[in-house]
C-alpha cells in the first residue's frame, strides 16, 4: 500500500504510513478502553495496554463501527495465553461488553402492569412475552458486577471472589440508566424460558421443580410483576398456536 501514498522529501511514504498505522492503533486502544472499565481497573492501566495490543494483533477490525470493536474480547482472553489462566479476565470483558449492548439497544416502548389487566384469565396459559431489546442474561462464576460498580465509582476494588456455583444476573437500560442485578435459580430458569419465547404455561410447569403446583402460578406472575415494573418487557401478546 506504500506505493499508493504520496510522499516528499519531508515525510516519505513509508514514514506517512507508519503515521497512520500508529494513530489508527491509538484509537483502537481508545476504543477498547472505554469499553472495558471493570477490566481495566482489575488489571491497571499498563496491564491493559498489553492486553489491548495483543487483541489489536489477533483479532483486524471487521467492521467499519468502532463500536463493535470489542465484541471479541471476552472469547480472546478465555482462549488465548497466558490469559486463559485467569478466569476472571474473561468473565469481566463478558460483563463490561453486555453493558455496551445493552446502553446501545434499540429504544422501544415497555409493557406495564396495567397491561395486564386486560388480558382475560383463560389467555393466561398462551401468553408470550417480547423482551425489551436491551435484555442481557448472564451466568457468572465471579463477582464481576460488583468490580465494575465499585471501578465506575473510583473506589477500592473488591477482592476477586468465585461463587460456588454459577450466578445468573440480567443486564437491561431505562432510559439512558443501566441497570443490573442477580437472579434466583427459578427466576434465572423463568426468565431464560421468556427469551426463548416459552408460553406463560410452559414458564409455570417449568417452575414446578422449585415451586410447589398448587402456588406456581401466582410465583409465576409474580416474577413477571417484577419484569414489568422493571421494563424488561417489550410487548405481550397471545400465542394462537396453542
Amino acid at each position: 500500500i506504500a506505493a499508493e501514498i504520496a510522499g516528499d522529501a519531508r515525510l516519505p511514504a513509508d514514514m506517512r504510513l507508519g503515521i497512520y498505522a500508529n494513530a489508527y492503533r491509538l484509537r483502537l486502544l481508545e476504543a477498547l478502553d472505554g469499553d472495558f472499565v471493570a477490566l481495566k481497573a482489575h488489571v491497571g492501566p499498563e496491564r491493559f495496554e498489553e492486553i489491548a495490543r495483543a487483541y489489536i494483533e489477533t483479532r483486524p477490525s471487521d467492521h467499519f463501527s468502532l463500536r463493535y470493536y470489542g465484541r471479541h474480547m471476552s472469547r480472546f482472553l478465555a482462549e488465548t495465553a497466558p490469559y486463559r489462566d485467569e478466569p476472571l479476565l474473561s468473565e469481566l470483558a463478558r460483563f463490561d461488553w453486555a453493558l455496551t449492548d445493552s446502553f446501545d439497544a434499540a429504544d422501544s416502548p415497555v409493557a406495564g402492569v396495567s397491561d395486564m389487566a386486560a388480558i382475560a384469565p383463560n389467555d393466561w396459559p398462551r401468553l408470550i412475552f417480547v423482551p425489551h431489546a436491551s435484555v442481557q442474561r448472564l451466568n457468572l462464576e465471579w463477582n464481576a458486577p460488583v468490580i465494575w460498580k465499585a471501578a465506575d465509582k473510583n473506589e477500592s476494588l473488591p477482592a476477586p471472589n468465585k461463587a460456588e456455583f454459577p450466578v445468573g444476573w440480567v443486564v437491561w437500560r431505562q432510559d439512558l440508566q443501566i441497570y443490573f442485578r442477580s437472579l434466583a435459580v427459578d427466576e434465572a430458569f423463568a426468565l431464560d424460558a421468556l427469551l426463548r419465547g416459552e408460553t406463560f404455561g410452559a414458564i409455570c410447569e417449568g417452575l414446578t421443580e422449585w415451586i410447589d403446583a398448587q402456588n406456581v402460578a401466582v410465583h409465576a406472575a409474580g416474577l413477571l410483576r417484577q419484569w414489568l415494573t422493571d421494563g424488561l418487557i417489550h410487548e405481550i401478546h397471545t400465542n394462537s398456536q396453542d
